[in-house]
């Protein structure tokens, strides 16, 4: 890259929000507070969760001096606009979540590798690009002789090796390289989940490009279907789509998997993992179900993006923003065709007539107090309500009543009179279901039993809470002669 190339590159690198971020006055004390509440296993955190404790944080640091003025909120404000942390709001959920942004993640895995240097040059490294390039020049190899030998070659060494093993003669490496080694996985991995959010940008990049071609398309509203649907494979077909689907299709593989996760448990067997530290630890043991959660949240996304994408284009949103883009294009072409006509400065003999909405922020809103409409004096006691058939049948239909054993209540009546009302079945036999035996007795009534015209009675019942209630019910008796109708 040529001197002029290279230096407006980092001209335009300086506008980012990862060089912001460590160019800023206060940056040591973002990337502490980003550190501490969004990359130490909570990735996600709902927007009272985070207020709570970014909110007792600052108050840790003000202690200590800091000169931190504004509130939680106003420097979450100020983080979203500088692009360091994201906001979303899942579908279902009752707030939004705010989660790390992928340069402020760059930034503060580029700042903690500066508190632990490590050496440049290691052996692992080295011996991870030698592995590296044998295995691209043996796999890009199109000459069958050449691989064949190198196969030959790969089996003799093999060989050689087992030949020792049998004879007693192995080295395996000692603490200090394998420590080493252990520690090179650990960042190389650390950097793997790290890209996820990268991944996870690009996707909402290309959703938002793919939004704009939609909106900016004149076609009909089949042709905006079609090219919507063929985005959608736009977006997984893409550089970071074909990267990330072939992760994870290596990461799903279950033999892959379990050859993974039994490596890890055979490392923290091996004597130098005693010399890791609790947070190499914990990554390690962690690994696993981090990589799958990271991906899971990128699979995530790309289905929401999918239903977003389809619902936009089928809604009465995309027909509105339609409408206001042609409104606005042919504005733009009308003032293009006078601006030869009439200057930028002379006055116009035009009123526009503004809405009348008032516009207020959302904080001006005064949440309602129950306390100010409450009612100085008591509760007066209603009449009891009466129960019509109508509604006893819609209340039948929605309840599970135990008709049974309302039926043998009634025909144990019986057989001490020719008749019997419903009151005085319940005296022999209190509502077991509360008011859903009310319910079932004047259900079987209406079927079974004769009903008096004009005339009703109080009926009461213990409810769940032991509260005694009652209700005026139509008067209905139950004849001996018609107790074979109940069965």
């Amino acid at each position: 890259m040529k001197l002029i190339q290279a230096a407006a590159a980092y001209r335009r690198l300086r506008d980012e929000p990862l060089w912001r971020l460590l160019a800023a006055d206060n940056g040591p004390i973002v990337i502490a507070l980003l550190q501490n509440n969004l990359m130490k296993g909570n990735q996600k955190l709902p927007a009272s969760i985070f207020y709570e404790r970014l909110e007792r944080d600052i108050e840790q640091l003000r202690a200590l001096g800091e000169s931190l003025p504004q509130t939680a909120q106003g420097y979450v404000a100020d983080w979203l606009t500088r692009g360091w942390l994201n906001r979303r709001f899942p579908a279902g959920a009752s707030e939004e979540e705010y989660e790390i942004s992928a340069n402020a993640a760059k930034a503060i895995h580029l700042v903690s590798s500066l508190l632990e240097p490590r050496t440049t040059v290691t052996g692992s490294r080295l011996s991870t690009v030698i592995q590296q390039l044998v295995r691209l020049i043996e796999e890009t190899d199109t000459d069958p002789q050449s691989r064949m030998a190198s196969l030959l070659a790969e089996r003799k060494r093999v060989d050689r090796l087992m030949d020792e093993l049998r004879k007693g003669h192995f080295k395996t490496l000692d603490e200090e390289q394998a420590l080493e080694r252990t520690r090179e996985i650990i960042s190389l991995a650390g950097e793997l989940v790290a890209d996820f959010h990268s991944v996870r940008d690009d996707f909402e990049h290309l959703n938002r490009d793919l939004r704009e071609r939609i909106m900016d398309d004149t076609g009909s509203r089949g042709d905006v279907l079609e090219k919507l649907f063929a985005g959608i494979d736009v977006i997984s077909e893409s550089e970071s789509g074909r990267t990330f689907h072939a992760f994870w299709r290596l990461l799903t593989d279950p033999e892959q998997n379990a050859v993974l996760e039994e490596a890890i448990e055979e490392i923290f067997g091996r004597a130098f993992s005693a010399r890791l530290n609790g947070q190499e630890r914990r990554f390690l043991i962690r690994l696993i179900q981090t990589l799958l959660e990271q991906g899971g949240s990128v699979h995530e996304v790309l289905q929401q993006f999918a239903r977003s994408l389809k619902q936009f284009v089928q809604s009465r949103e995309y027909l509105e923003q339609r409408r206001i883009n042609r409104l606005i294009a042919e504005a733009q072409r009308s003032a293009l065709a006078l601006k030869d006509e009439i200057k930028a400065t002379e006055k116009l003999d035009f009123h526009l007539q503004l809405t009348s909405s008032r516009i207020r922020s959302l904080s001006q809103w005064v949440l309602l107090d129950p306390s100010e409409s409450t009612i100085e004096k008591g509760m007066a006691a209603g009449d009891a309500a009466q129960i019509g058939l109508d509604s006893v049948a819609a209340l039948v239909m929605q309840s599970e009543i135990d008709f049974r054993s309302l039926a043998d209540n009634i025909r144990a009546c019986l057989v001490q009179g020719s008749q019997v009302c419903i009151g005085e079945v319940l005296k022999s036999f209190p509502a077991a279901q509360g008011l859903g035996s009310i319910v079932g007795y004047v259900a079987l009534g209406s079927r079974h039993g004769q009903m008096i015209e004009n005339q009703s009675e109080l009926v009461g019942w213990h409810g769940e809470d032991r509260q005694y209630r009652c209700a005026r019910i139509p008067l209905i008796y139950f004849l001996k002669e018609q107790v074979d109708e109940l069965a």
